[in-house]
């Protein structure tokens, strides 16, 4: 008579009710509603204390966005063998340089033409509404008087104020001169001292922690540095080559028009789309119908060039956001902070897309490391992992096999 080895029956799992599945689904969701509340709150509450703190986030906001474009030159200064502070203070002396420079050249004709630019719109609004209520159209519906109504009382109202209405935003942290000076201060020590605040930080949030931190940093810098200087690319290009244009066809303030073109680049969609309505309506008034579509014509064909190649090109694809993503990030921005919400609304978005991709790589991460100890696990158990929610079947019997003893003839009766 032979000894055979018996494996020990295995239990099948139990089958869940009905009412079970349901409370764990709702559970489930009852967890993750929390989650998101629990978020939402958190959101809340730091709008509101940059709200209430919005004389010190505008200036260190603003330092860090000058900070991304000046790093580049610092950096190259440094490895000439230039001290920190003195190419901080070399590059931020060049950089206002310039900056005051075009300040100086484009701000007084924008100022001054302000007005003339207004009226134009105004007068090319009316064109259209008259146009609509006109043959082939035949549109008499008074929600768009009242609404045309309001748009040209806005722009009359608003003609001098559209150059200055860019720094409105930044007049609300006080002064203007204030806020630049924080700036110029808060990008010099950015500058100078940025690359020991990551070693630094590493250093006190321990080992684990900080390589997150240094990795997420990192990241969000190089991110935002390269939209910064991207947009500013693109921006100049869409300028000069609607601005050529204008000038091609003669269209009365094409200076100021392209100079709106660039500043508005740095608004994605919003900015562009404005500029271009601009452009279009000073066109029709001043030029005509066929003016005004060559060069709506002209405006579309930047746009696509700047959505489907240049932007390719010179941004990576972490940085690419979805367009409602960035329509949203605006208009929460311009809501909260005004214009200069809706220009630092898209790096912020960038910068939080970082953190969401660093947080699901990690995620992602967790779950191959613990596939791998499952398989490593059922190795060495003699199984295979089953599927989650898979009943197992064939488990190897808890009682281990005597090692056969070659000395010995095998289990026979």
């Amino acid at each position: 008579m032979s000894l055979k080895k018996t494996a020990l029956p295995t239990e099948r799992p139990r089958l869940r009710e009905r009412g079970e599945v349901i409370s764990a689904g709702g559970l489930w969701l009852a967890k993750w509603s929390l989650c998101l509340a629990a978020i939402a709150i958190g959101a809340l509450v730091v709008g509101w204390i940059l709200q209430k703190l919005w004389v010190i986030a505008l200036p260190v906001m603003l330092a860090i966005v000058v900070s991304t474009v000046l790093w580049p030159p610092t950096r190259a200064l440094t490895k000439r063998g230039v001290p920190p502070a003195g190419a901080a203070s070399i590059t931020l002396l060049i950089f206002f340089a310039l900056f005051g420079g075009v300040v100086a050249l484009i701000v007084p004709s924008v100022v001054d033409q302000a007005p003339e630019l207004a009226n134009k719109a105004t007068q090319g609004i009316q064109q259209v509404q008259d146009w609509l209520k006109g043959p082939p159209v035949n549109l008499q519906d008074d929600q768009i008087d009242t609404a045309v109504h309001a748009i040209t009382s806005k722009l009359q109202e608003s003609g001098t104020a559209i150059a200055s209405g860019v720094f409105t935003g930044v007049t609300t942290a006080g002064s203007m001169v204030v806020t630049l000076f924080l700036v110029l201060i808060l990008a010099f020590f950015f500058v100078k001292d940025g690359p020991r605040f990551i070693p630094w930080l590493h250093g006190v949030s321990g080992g684990r922690a900080g390589r997150h931190l240094e990795e997420v940093l990192g990241r969000m810098w190089d991110t935002l540095g390269g939209f910064i200087r991207t947009q500013a690319l693109v921006s100049l290009i869409d300028a000069v080559f609607i601005g050529a244009g204008l000038l091609i066809l003669g269209v009365p303030l094409a200076p100021v028009l392209a100079i709106l073109t660039f500043i508005g680049g740095f608004v994605p969609i919003v900015g562009a789309f404005v500029a271009g309505a601009l452009a279009v309506l000073v066109a029709l008034v001043a030029n005509g119908l066929t003016t005004a579509l060559i060069v709506l014509a002209i405006i579309i064909a930047v746009q696509q060039i700047e959505g489907n190649v240049l932007q390719p090109v010179l941004q990576s694809k972490s940085m690419k956001l979805h367009a409602v993503v960035v329509l949203l990030a605006v208009t929460a921005g311009s809501s909260l902070f005004g214009i200069v919400g809706a220009f630092l609304a898209v790096p912020v978005a960038a910068v939080g897309a970082v953190v969401i991709r660093y947080l699901g790589e990690q995620i992602d991460e967790r779950l191959q490391e613990d596939a791998l100890l499952d398989a490593a696990d059922a190795t060495a158990g003699g199984a295979v992992t089953p599927l989650i929610g898979e009943p197992t079947t064939d488990e190897p019997s808890p009682i281990a096999e005597p090692a056969p003893n070659p000395n010995l003839p095998g289990p026979t009766i």
